[in-house]
């Protein structure tokens, strides 16, 4: 069992990782005077993939790698474990927070450059048609889709042990972008979500509103999704 200070610290580090990738995908496509500007969705989805590739390899000898609030909820109702849930949960949101502010220094001059075109979904997700319930059902799938396959993957022996597990993962989170990303953004992770959001609303050079009206929904439609999933599989499995 990992002591309480590496969950903390693997989880901070890994998901600042995930999100400088992330952000950074993101800044790279959005922002003006970016050599990577309007490269499309592929681009975006492939570049979270391998965030969570490069988070999740660092921080698995610390903390086992959950990188996300609805992992943990998910596993912690698979196991029953809820020890170090507050730990885990910490890191991530510290971690989210310090990817997001990574990823401004890296686009700054870029950020600068830009007067007139809104940054949030740089940092955080927008609906692309705004209705509630629509909105909290694409997350609460997509979530639920990446968190029975986090712990279906679990019973496949020796993925684990050599590390596969982490690269089908990075692949279902690309895969999810691809298909169920386009309603929403797909956060199907609330420390994705929330610690960009608060990191826009703080940074200078951020343009428009951090639509704090809207925060609600990335964080308890993955969650609702990840305790879905976790009861399914108890069920089923």
């Amino acid at each position: 069992m990992h002591s309480n200070a590496d969950v903390f610290i693997g989880e901070t580090i890994g998901t600042a990782i995930l999100i400088l990738f992330g952000a950074g995908v993101c800044a790279a496509v959005t922002l003006k005077h970016s050599k990577a500007r309007a490269s499309g969705w592929i681009v975006i989805a492939f570049g979270w993939g391998f965030g969570v590739l490069s988070g999740a390899y660092i921080a698995a000898p610390l903390s086992g790698a959950h990188l996300n609030p609805a992992v943990t909820l998910g596993i912690a109702i698979d196991t029953g474990d809820w020890d170090q849930v507050v730990y885990y949960l910490l890191g991530q949101f510290l971690g989210a927070m310090i990817g997001a502010a990574l990823a401004w220094l890296v686009y700054y001059g870029q950020f600068a450059a830009n007067e007139e075109d809104d940054t949030l979904g740089i940092f955080s997700t927008i609906p692309e048609i705004r209705n509630t319930w629509q909105n909290l059902v694409s997350e609460i799938i997509a979530t639920f889709a990446l968190v029975l396959g986090v712990l279906a993957f679990g019973l496949t022996k020796g993925l684990g042990e050599s590390g596969t597990s982490v690269l089908i993962v990075s692949f279902l989170v690309v895969g999810i972008g691809l298909s169920l990303g386009g309603p929403t953004g797909y956060a199907i992770n609330p420390a994705r979500d929330l610690g960009p959001r608060v990191v826009h609303a703080l940074l200078p050079h951020s343009r428009g509103t951090s639509d704090w009206g809207y925060s609600w929904i990335p964080v308890a439609g993955p969650l609702i999704g990840a305790a879905a999933a976790a009861g399914l599989f108890n069920a089923a499995f």
